[in-house]
């Protein structure tokens, strides 16, 4: 049974850091691109940052580049959402994905096959 379990979210003031996880079990976990997408109250889901599986290239959304660094570790089937100087609104559920999509569709929600239940993330101004 494959499946991803998201945790690390909490309340943080603005200014501060959270490190998100996302454990997975029941796939080859080298082989998936992972990808976090996030969640806002009344919004669509929208994508974040992405890693391939080898873990030598990333993508993020501009609204978060030199904030957020998304790794993995790969003998450990996990892979990390940092998350600094963090505003208001980065407010919401944050979820975790695996996508054996190529490098150009990672920042396509559809291209992901495998989502864990997310994690709330709540940062207070």
């Amino acid at each position: 049974q494959v499946q991803l379990a998201e945790s690390g979210g909490g309340l943080v003031q603005a200014g501060g850091s959270l490190r998100l996880s996302c454990a997975a079990s029941g796939l080859t976990f080298s082989r998936y691109a992972m990808g976090w997408f996030r969640q806002a109250p009344g919004k669509e889901r929208e994508f974040v940052a992405a890693i391939i599986g080898s873990g030598t290239n990333t993508y993020y959304v501009d609204s978060v580049k030199g904030r957020f660094t998304i790794s993995r570790d790969n003998a450990k089937n996990t892979v990390y959402l940092q998350m600094n100087s963090l505003k208001p609104e980065d407010t919401a559920v944050y979820y975790c994905a695996a996508s054996l999509a190529g490098a150009y569709d990672l920042g396509t929600r559809s291209k992901y096959a495998v989502w864990g239940q997310g994690t709330q993330v709540t940062v207070s101004s």
